[in-house]
């Protein structure tokens, strides 16, 4: 795995070796993304699972294309309208899989700036759900909560 950063953006490579026993390997836990939006480009092996309609489904590659999510923060500012995405990754027997993942976010960069839902999506049927928080507020409960499967912003409701 490598990682790097620059001002707003994290850059991620994953390198996962063929498995001769996948059903006993845990490639990545199943998570949200801390960020903002993440784009995923993998590769032709495959691996990725999301959380759609209460199960578990594989998102097979499609050449060429990139894979969108949504992370936590996109889902807090707009208030639930786009919400983040469970995912995980699951080891193979063919290998090795290689992806690349773009996160933007403001995680790495100090600042003091509050995120809340924006303003403009509030109405007195949709009030916010969220209490304004900082990323770094933000980003200390996750990280200290860990990938055990459960959404980092149940703990910023309102």
């Amino acid at each position: 795995m490598y990682f790097a950063t620059a001002d707003g953006l994290g850059v991620l490579g994953h390198y996962y070796p063929s498995c001769p026993q996948p059903e006993l390997t845990i490639g990545t836990p199943e998570h949200a993304d801390s960020d903002f939006i993440t784009i995923l480009l993998q590769d032709h092996i495959g691996g990725l699972k999301i959380f759609y309609e209460n199960q578990w489904t594989d998102f097979p590659p499609i050449p060429g294309a990139l894979v969108v999510n949504a992370g936590d923060l996109l889902q807090l500012i707009t208030n639930d309208k786009f919400v983040s995405s469970q995912h995980k990754v699951v080891t193979n027997k063919v290998g090795p899989r290689v992806s690349l993942a773009s996160f933007f976010t403001t995680g790495h960069i100090q600042t003091l700036k509050v995120y809340g839902p924006i303003t403009e999506l509030l109405s007195e049927d949709n009030p916010a759900k969220y209490r304004d928080i900082t990323v770094k507020e933000y980003l200390d409960y996750y990280r200290a909560k860990g990938l055990d499967g459960t959404s980092a912003l149940l703990h910023f409701m309102i």
